[in-house]
């Protein structure tokens, strides 16, 4: 920059505060008001106050603006507020709360809504009840009880507080609410998890905006996340995160009829919702939206769009977004090597893992549960080890607990189940409830009673009120015939008011998603999708399909196992595909539970004598039927 050699005005001070675009332009400007004799001019110091935090309010920047105002003589009202609001967003809010007390102590300025504003979201961020409410007093004293700024920090501060009926008290007594209040209040009813209040206060909000709109998908999307559990269980839908999803979707729509244009951050939310209930009608309309309005896919809305398409059963979109990406971090890589691995592509997994390596990105944690599910899900145990050893070894990550749980579910599922345990016993950590389920899952698959009753006693111990724990053993005794074992676990579970979670499987047609439980008859179309089922039932019978009655793990007769079989959610969620879609077009399901051998080898024939590619998303992968055979080639 240039600067002028004589005097300077401080018109001429402020116009080049407003061209400065760099810090160092404005150490050169402070340094011409020292030597012009205009650094004890507030208005010139209010000017070069706000271009430095305009920059941003990181610690060097404070820093430098604190060491001018503590030399300021007689700082007015105004540069207080701005050394108080800077702190009060900082790392340091504390400090916003002691300037405030030596401005009212030292100062002859007086404080007014812009002091109090930032000072109260200090508290709040500090968790700082007694001063909080000290500064309310002061609030209500000084007469800025009717303030609109004031009062929209008090409800901000209480929520962060925890009093969120005392914040809904604040909004309810203000006479004059704006849009950022409504805004404020239905984030922090969001952030305490209070979703039902935030819907209702939603519903009433006099407007709404792309922030109203923003704050409620991202909070639903959010608050299912939070539902979901690590590891082999990530694929579970819980009812409570199902219901989340939903709704989710559902504003979306709204937000659409609203003529509101979603913005990165809610297609973002969406994509991960699309994902979670493999909706991926929905997925394709907010790609979509994103080729025709030419919005540029960053890093973040790529990797989306790359865990969306995976998750719902489209692992060729997803290979196509991933490719076409001009940047791909180890997040981007990360979820397409997951993506692949569970659709049960572990050589392409795998082959993505190398080039990812040979284009010197580093992987993370996350990445090598790609690799390890990759290796689980074909059957590498000898690469599992390679894999596991070279974490450390190699590439400097320390292997965590979620990836002992990899190799415990490699080596169970291999039929290892004596060295998974000796694993186990190994890990420099205590075993989590994770890792003893993938052994309690191994133990099913081999009928192996007596790992699994050690598997289960450590895992009660971690999970007593688990139902899928109790469930897994009673299917392990039911396997044996040990039909005893199994009514004391019943009994147990009875005992102690555990309700067993039902096997649900959903399908989305026209962007709605369909869920069905077993024997369901709920649905609108009830009697057409069970004449469906028939002809199914018929047409398999024909083609040489025979009921594996032992996937029914109770102890009833010929006929009703094989009448509970028919019934399978799976299977009235096949029927409604074939008679929702177009000849010849893939039908994709989803389901909350492992899928059973029975629909396992229902779902090979059907897919033959309809001539569909039948896509089944279960908990722990996904299986592509097509023309009678199965991707996992029934390791799974």
């Amino acid at each position: 920059m240039r600067f002028p050699t004589k005097s300077a005005n401080p018109k001429l001070i402020v116009s080049l505060l407003q061209e400065a675009t760099h810090l160092h332009d404005l150490l050169q400007i402070h340094a011409l008001l020292v030597k012009t004799s205009l650094d004890c001019n507030n208005f010139v110091l209010a000017s070069l106050f706000r271009r430095i935090f305009f920059f941003s309010v990181s610690p060097a920047h404070l820093c430098y603006a604190r060491s001018i105002f503590d030399f300021i003589p007689f700082p007015d009202a105004f540069l207080w507020n701005t050394m108080i609001g800077a702190y009060s967003s900082s790392q340091y809010p504390e400090e916003s709360l002691a300037l405030f007390l030596k401005m009212q102590v030292q100062s002859g300025a007086f404080a007014d809504s812009f002091s109090f504003s930032p000072v109260l979201r200090a508290c709040g961020r500090l968790r700082d009840a007694r001063n909080g409410e000290t500064v309310h007093a002061q609030v209500v004293k000084f007469g800025f009880c009717c303030d609109v700024f004031v009062q929209t920090a008090l409800v901000e501060m209480y929520a962060k507080l925890g009093n969120v009926d005392i914040s809904r008290k604040v909004f309810d007594e203000m006479t004059e609410r704006d849009l950022v209040l409504y805004n404020v209040l239905l984030a922090e009813y969001i952030r305490v998890g209070e979703m039902e209040l935030a819907r209702d206060l939603f519903d009433r909000m006099p407007e709404r905006d792309l922030v109203s709109w923003n704050t409620m998908i991202h909070g639903c999307a959010s608050l299912g996340d939070r539902t979901s559990k690590r590891g082999i269980d990530s694929w579970a839908v819980e009812c409570v995160k199902n219901g989340r999803s939903v709704e989710t979707l559902r504003l979306f729509h709204e937000m659409q009829l609203a003529n509101v244009a979603p913005d990165k951050v809610t297609m973002v939310s969406i994509l991960s919702t699309c994902g979670d209930v493999g909706a991926l009608g929905m997925g394709r309309v907010v790609y979509e939206y994103v080729e025709r309005n030419k919005i540029e896919i960053d890093l973040k809305l790529g990797t989306s769009l790359v865990d969306m398409y995976a998750k719902c059963g489209d692992i060729d979109s997803s290979l196509r977004v991933f490719n076409q990406m001009k940047k791909r971090d180890v997040f981007a890589w990360s979820a397409l090597i997951i993506g692949l691995a569970n659709h049960g592509f572990g050589e392409v997994a795998l082959d993505y893992f190398s080039s990812m390596v040979s284009e010197e990105i580093k992987p993370n944690g996350v990445t090598f549960i790609g690799v390890l599910t990759a290796c689980s899900h074909i059957g590498l145990v000898d690469k599992g080890w390679t894999y596991f050893m070279s974490m450390s070894d190699v590439f400097g990550v320390t292997p965590a607990i979620e990836h002992y749980g990899c190799m415990v579910d490699i080596l169970g599922r291999a039929g290892q189940l004596q060295e998974a345990k000796e694993l186990i016993k190994s890990m420099p950590f205590p075993p989590d409830a994770i890792v003893w389920r993938a052994l309690l899952g191994a133990c099913r698959i081999y009928k192996n009673v007596e790992i699994a009753e050690v598997a289960i006693v450590n895992l009660l111990e971690l999970e007593p009120h688990v139902d899928g724990n109790y469930v897994l053993l009673s299917n392990v005794y039911s396997q044996d015939k040990q039909w005893d074992n199994v009514t004391n676990v019943r009994r147990m579970m009875k005992t102690i008011n555990i309700q067993k979670v039902p096997g649900c499987s959903s399908i989305e047609i026209d962007n709605a998603v369909h869920e069905f439980i077993a024997g369901d008859k709920s649905h609108e179309q009830s009697v057409k999708i069970y004449q469906m089922l028939a002809e199914m039932t018929n047409r398999l019978k024909i083609s040489g399909y025979k009921p594996l009655i032992d996937s029914v793990l109770q102890d009833f007769d010929y006929q009703e196992k094989e009448n509970v079989l028919a019934h399978h959610s799976e299977k009235l969620a096949i029927a409604f595909g074939l008679l929702s879609t177009a000849q010849g077009s893939p039908i994709r399901i989803f389901k909350n539970l492992r899928v059973c051998d029975d629909c396992h080898l229902a779902i090979k024939f059907i897919s033959k004598i309809y001539d569909r590619k039948i896509i089944v998303r279960d908990r722990n992968r996904f299986h592509h039927f097509v023309g009678g055979s199965c991707s996992c080639k029934d390791y799974w």
